[in-house]
């Protein structure tokens, strides 16, 4: 099984230093299972890649099969499917622990000879040619995608020969970011065996710990932190609990549980999600202090909202919650609603919110529904305001109409706030391929002339007044990396 890394940082052979194994070497470990071998397929200034290859001995992890034990019978547990299965070829629970091994200083964020970029993102694709990926390749894209990462997650044929027969359980996996390489290495070490579903070895309780250690600083805060923990820990529901347990208490108050955006810091996507899987995340290690885009767009949102004095507000595709969090913490928002189509958003952002430990007071200030944007909805009609931050763009275009009648038309609250990305500002963001959006789950991404006219079209239609504006540092050539919109409904005469 093999797994590469591939870096255009210059000197791109610096990814040596980075994974302490020198380029013009070959490197090999002995494992439990059989041996992995580290080498460059190529090694030059614009260009170097490291190959993890792992070679599994059948015989050797039949035997390690043997001496530990297993929790329960897998699909080649069989006594012939110890020997004749998928392990040796199919990225797994092996892959990953051979990482840990081989990369073990490199998984720590510790270069000797380069400190300073060991602590910087830097433009990275990973590939893993083929991983077994339980629930198909949309899984994939939900763990990896929240993490600042572009996803490639091409489902293998059963038999190229045969298309009629579909597609087997692997995918060809590719990943593409600005990140550091600590941060790479410790995704893949979580999330390759959580996409396999399986792990080779007895899970003790030991491996909580291994788990909230390389799940530092993105684990607490990821929309698929319950699916991860309990995939991890091989769904042993005691160790899965104890691990939520003390995840909920590293989760920083002012940091979302749902999808990435590109901040604008380091180039990794930090959009917020909407309606199609909720969420506000700042995305991404941020290189210097300053409020990610994420922070930023919120705090406009709620100065547009304190601008027009509005009370009662409704957070539409309120996600997992980080606008409503910073809602409930100004007391002049006395009637806070937050609406999503997912029950797992809605149960993300109770959580975030501590509805349960609140005060009664406090928490009879919030009300959390579940709504689709595109369906009319009294509940949400007589607000003062309504806020649909990193929403319009995923929903399908066909669709838009829908949720404007909805939101607009039937609602009609005497203000709404819109924001979405600026595809114009995408070329600033190194990590993001030409012509793909900042988020997997991006339906569209508009210029700032389609914004406008998409803006002046519902305004005349359902009778409100446009102030546009942007959000984050506002280039002179592409604009700012987010476009806002306060629309005020028109008075009737």
């Amino acid at each position: 099984m093999l797994l590469t890394l591939t870096t255009t940082h210059r000197p791109a052979t610096d990814l040596g230093h980075l994974l302490v194994k020198h380029p013009d070497r070959a490197h090999s470990f002995d494992v439990p299972v059989g041996t992995a071998h580290v080498f460059y397929p190529e090694a030059g200034e614009q260009r170097c890649t490291a190959a993890l290859l792992l070679d599994v001995d059948p015989l050797r992890l039949a035997g390690a099969r043997g001496r530990g034990r297993q929790q329960a019978p897998t699909p080649d547990s069989f006594t012939l499917g110890r020997y004749v299965n998928d392990r040796p070829y199919a990225a797994s629970s092996l892959l990953s622990s051979a990482l840990s091994k081989v990369y073990r200083s490199a998984l720590r964020g510790e270069s000797r000879e380069r400190p300073e970029l060991a602590r910087t993102p830097i433009p990275l694709q990973v590939r893993v040619p083929v991983l077994r990926c339980r629930g198909g390749a949309d899984v994939a894209v939900r763990m990896f995608g929240p993490l600042g990462w572009a996803v490639t997650a091409t489902p293998i044929p059963l038999d190229e020969r045969h298309p009629e027969w579909g597609d087997s359980r692997y995918v060809d996996l590719t990943l593409t970011g600005t990140v550091r390489v600590a941060d790479a290495l410790n995704h893949l070490y979580v999330l390759m065996p959580v996409l396999d579903d399986a792990k080779h070895y007895w899970v003790a309780p030991d491996e909580v710990d291994k788990l909230l250690r390389a799940g530092e600083g993105w684990l607490a805060a990821h929309p698929e932190r319950d699916v991860i923990t309990r995939r991890y820990l091989a769904h042993r529901r005691a160790l899965a609990g104890l691990a939520l347990a003390r995840l909920a208490e590293r989760r920083p108050t002012d940091e979302p549980a749902a999808e990435p955006t590109v901040d604008e810091a380091t180039g990794n996507d930090a959009t917020n999600g909407g309606e199609a899987s909720g969420g506000d995340t700042g995305g991404g290690q941020v290189a210097a202090r300053r409020a990610s885009l994420a922070a930023r767009r919120r705090e406009a949102v709620l100065g547009a909202l304190t601008e027009v004095g509005a009370s009662r507000v409704l957070d539409l595709g309120c996600g997992g919650g980080a606008l409503l969090a910073a809602l409930v913490g100004d007391r002049r928002f006395t009637e806070i609603v937050g609406t999503d189509v997912s029950a797992h958003a809605l149960t993300l952002a109770a959580r975030r919110l501590r509805l349960d430990r609140l005060p009664e007071r406090q928490r009879d200030r919030i009300k959390l529904l579940q709504s689709a944007l595109t369906y009319r909805d009294d509940r949400l009609r007589g607000y003062d305001a309504a806020v649909l931050m990193e929403v319009i763009e995923h929903v399908d275009p066909p669709r838009l109409p829908a949720l404007e009648d909805a939101v607009l038309g039937h609602a009609r609250p005497a203000t709404v706030v819109v924001t979405t990305p600026n595809v114009e500002y995408n070329v600033r963001y190194e990590g993001l391929p030409a012509g793909r959006f900042r988020h997997a789950d991006h339906r569209f991404e508009w210029t700032r002339a389609e914004f406008a006219a998409w803006v002046d079209r519902v305004c005349a239609t359902y009778g409100y007044t446009p102030a546009i504006g942007g959000v984050g540092d506002d280039d002179p050539e592409v604009g700012a990396p987010t476009q806002l919109v306060v629309l005020t409904r028109k008075e009737i005469p």
